[in-house]
């Protein structure tokens, strides 16, 4: 019986072979999406899962009044340790703030390889006891064990050292600070997906940090320590928790009440710190459980709308069917063994379907892996190989099961004598599915024009700075650093560079500097929490910050070591009106001492971060940390090439021994709004696919409401009328269907993208013309696709529908 049904299948398959190709091709095209967004969800869900005690494993976050940090001060772990036998073991991760590269080099033979790598952390040497990373040479157990190691993943050896075994090899890693050297003592397979997205761990016990971070004894300072635990298999997690604000206040009650602060701790599960994390400093940039959901959620309704092109097709191509149906009943076929057959034709036409599926999944995902930044390939997952037949399977069964119930409950006798009767059921139903299919297809055009308008807003919004024609050269090396002025000199000689400065930060980069300021008149407990970057002196006019009041930081002025220039956000909450407040002075605490800090000037509110986030107290000074960490140079010229050739040669003679790297200041600010960027990418690639997918649906419904009514067209046309009539008559309830769609995702839109603009602080208005707008392009293209059906059928000669009566 089954062959008998593939066969049969099979020739209608043939016969039909338009209406097979459209079926075919719209299954493909949602099988496409789904299993390309299935492939991108599995990766996503993949991180920190290969870890042997992922369930044992937490981050231990630090809560304040103002914001949630994901890292703690240095001796957290260690007091974990010692006061609770529930840790069986702990470990810290220290990224050093303002330094996201570190120069690695590499000597043999008299042949050099250096160049800049990012990331590259700190790490105590337990830490592969929590962690799991398979080693391709050395022991995870004991790699960082001895001081001034460092293990590299396998691209980076290959990179350094080619092919073969690095182990013991010397690599000298260049710091702002000094040169150092590093013994390899582990090579890791970067295969597996993380939060901490490393290139290389270095030993905390070292000659450059490592007396720094033995010296961190505070626990309300340097909370930059990521701290992670692994708790004894059996432990009530909960409880465990409910014991840390005892075990601080033991530790840290003097340090944090000398500095004016409280704060709690808190735990993280690892395996959920990628997708549901989303803390001030985090590691490196997560993924999000949100648009996981948006993006699943999205491709099901695609993949839902395809069926429901393949059920409308079917239902069109009913009356064809119905004498087949009426024959085989009339032979004895229970209603059974039809709905069998008809399943059974959905699934062969599923199965075809995702032959040519996996055709288009090759040929997207270079362009998907390109947007999505990610490096997928079909079926690296075994698991995968399940996904796709369940889906292949449940997507020929939801295609079927309406159309082969539908079919298969005609009567016999009514059919076979050509009297087929469409029910209002039947008709209702077909047409709330392209109700369906319009509604989400609305509402994603809504989502692809407001992300697209909030894009262009946050990058055409003025963030109090200019940030257009600025170069920016890292100094991450100790030659670098030390020749600063050197390279300043040697490049301000160009005429195309108008100023330069350089800074402990820029803006569009995470700055992690910061201090507890309080006003004249005020204590510690009414500080202010205040981020700052240590700059020199030309730094404010490099950039192109509106100094409102005061004047700007001057070498002639020796007093300016105790200057500190604020924005408006800063002096109100300090308490200060910004005409008042230069001169007066402002206070932080360090070690117990009080030290004052002299207003010298007001700028206008700038976003030194993305626009995600609200403006923050913010300062610039000249002494607190070093200001020779990133070269800002203004410049002014349409030769780019040539400029950073000439910009190139200048560092070359000052700093041989280090590479040259720039980026530019709009570009690296940019750079925040790449998830978003991606969303935008993928959303309008799902509104492409999803007009698609539902003008074949509504192609569908014509076809089927044109068959049904093509003696009464016939009849019209003898009567005399004309074919914009006839197209009018037909198009009418199509149109309707169209509307009522715009009024279902009118609430519907407005309500996805006011939630999706709360993540940002400064936000385009969903205005009232994006609805109409986006109902005009969805009625417009509904339209082209029902005048193409109804023109055909109001232009076919009457006669051909009207000689059988």
């Amino acid at each position: 019986m089954l062959s008998n049904h593939f066969k049969i299948a099979w020739r209608n398959l043939v016969k039909n072979k338009v209406y097979s190709a459209i079926n075919i091709f719209g299954l493909a095209v949602g099988l496409t999406t789904c299993l390309l967004i299935t492939l991108y969800v599995f990766d996503e869900r993949s991180y920190d899962k290969h870890h042997n005690h992922a369930n044992q494993l937490y981050r231990v976050n630090t809560k304040t009044k103002e914001q949630n940090w994901a890292a703690t001060a240095a001796p957290t772990a260690l007091g974990l340790k010692t006061d609770f036998p529930e840790v069986e073991q702990v470990t810290r991760l220290l990224k050093v703030p303002n330094m996201d590269k570190m120069l690695l080099r590499y000597t043999y033979k008299n042949q050099q390889k250096n160049f800049f790598e990012t990331n590259g952390y700190y790490v105590d040497s337990t830490f592969f006891e929590l962690f799991t990373y398979p080693f391709k040479y050395g022991n995870p157990q004991t790699a960082i064990n001895r001081p001034n190691t460092l293990v590299v993943s396998e691209t980076l050896s290959n990179k350094l050292f080619g092919e073969g075994n690095p182990i013991g090899k010397v690599i000298h890693v260049g710091l702002p600070f000094g040169d150092f050297n590093y013994t390899v003592s582990g090579v890791f397979s970067d295969t597996h997906k993380s939060h901490i997205d490393a290139h290389f761990f270095l030993s905390m016990q070292n000659g450059d940090m490592g007396n720094w971070v033995n010296q961190q004894k505070n626990w309300a300072t340097n909370n930059i320590f990521y701290t992670y635990i692994k708790l004894k298999d059996g432990v009530n997690v909960q409880a465990f928790e409910a014991k840390l604000p005892a075990f601080l206040t033991r530790h840290g009650a003097a340090d944090l009440k000398a500095l004016g602060v409280s704060k709690e701790l808190a735990l993280q599960p690892v395996p959920d710190i990628y997708l549901t994390s989303d803390m001030d400093n985090e590691i490196s940039a997560n993924g999000s459980l949100t648009y996981l959901y948006v993006f699943g959620s999205i491709a099901a309704f695609l993949l839902l709308i395809a069926c429901i092109n393949f059920m409308n097709l079917s239902t069109a191509r009913s009356e064809k069917r119905a004498k087949e149906v009426g024959i085989r009943k009339a032979m004895g076929a229970i209603r059974a063994s039809l709905v069998s057959q008809f399943l059974g034709e959905s699934v062969l036409m599923s199965i075809v379907a995702l032959f040519l599926a996996l055709g288009f999944i090759q040929l997207l995902l270079p362009v998907f892996n390109s947007f999505t930044q990610k490096n997928l390939s079909l079926f690296q997952n075994p698991v995968f190989a399940v996904w796709v037949a369940a889906i292949t399977i449940l997507t020929g069964l939801l295609s079927g099961l309406y159309p082969a119930f539908y079919l298969s409950s005609f009567r016999p006798i009514t059919v076979l004598k050509g009297k087929l009767i469409n029910s209002f059921s039947a008709t209702a139903l077909r047409k709330g599915l392209v109700v369906f299919q319009f509604t989400v297809s609305i509402v994603l055009i809504l989502g692809a024009i407001v992300i697209w308008r909030q894009l262009s807003f946050v990058q055409n919004q003025h963030l109090g700075f200019n940030k257009s024609q600025k170069i920016v050269i890292p100094l991450q090396s100790n030659q670098a650093a030390t020749n600063y002025t050197a390279f300043k000199d040697e490049i301000l000689k160009n005429p195309n560079v108008v100023s330069a400065a350089s800074g402990s930060s820029y803006p569009g980069i995470k700055n992690d500097n910061d201090l507890l300021f309080y006003a004249e008149g005020k204590s510690v407990h009414e500080a202010v929490d205040i981020n700052f970057a240590t700059v020199e002196n030309d730094y404010v006019e490099t950039l192109g910050f509106k100094l409102l009041y005061g004047r700007v930081f001057s070498k002639n002025i020796t007093a300016d070591s105790t200057s500190i220039i604020l924005n408006e956000v800063a002096i109100k909450q300090l308490g200060y009106d910004p005409k008042t407040a230069v001169g007066k002075n402002i206070y932080f605490e360090w070690q117990n001492v009080r030290h004052p800090m002299q207003i010298v000037g007001v700028v206008r509110n700038f976003n030194y971060e993305s626009l995600h986030q609200a403006i923050k107290p913010f300062g610039l000074t000249t002494t607190i940390g070093n200001n020779h960490q990133y070269f800002i140079a203004s410049v002014q010229t349409k030769e780019y090439d040539k400029l950073l050739a000439d910009i190139e040669k200048d560092w070359k003679k000052v700093n041989p021994d280090t590479p040259f790297s720039y980026s530019f200041l709009d570009q690296d600010f940019q750079r925040n709004y790449e998830k978003e960027q991606r969303t935008s990418s993928i959303v309008l690639y799902f509104t492409l696919i999803a007009i698609m997918i539902a003008c074949l649906g509504l192609f569908g419904l014509v076809a089927f409401s044109t068959e049904q009514r093509m003696k009464e067209i016939g009849v019209r046309k003898v009567l005399g009328a004309s074919v914009p009539s006839i197209v009018a008559l037909l198009s009418k309830e199509f149109v309707r269907l169209v509307l009522v769609a715009n009024l279902i995702a009118v609430p519907i839109g407005w309500y996805g993208m006011n939630q999706w603009l709360h993540g940002f602080a400064y936000k385009v208005a969903i205005e009232w013309w994006l609805f109409v707008l986006a109902g005009l392009l969805t009625l417009s293209t509904a339209l082209l696709t029902v005048s193409f059906q109804s023109l055909k059928a109001a232009l076919m000669n009457p006669v051909r529908s009207l000689r059988s009566e």
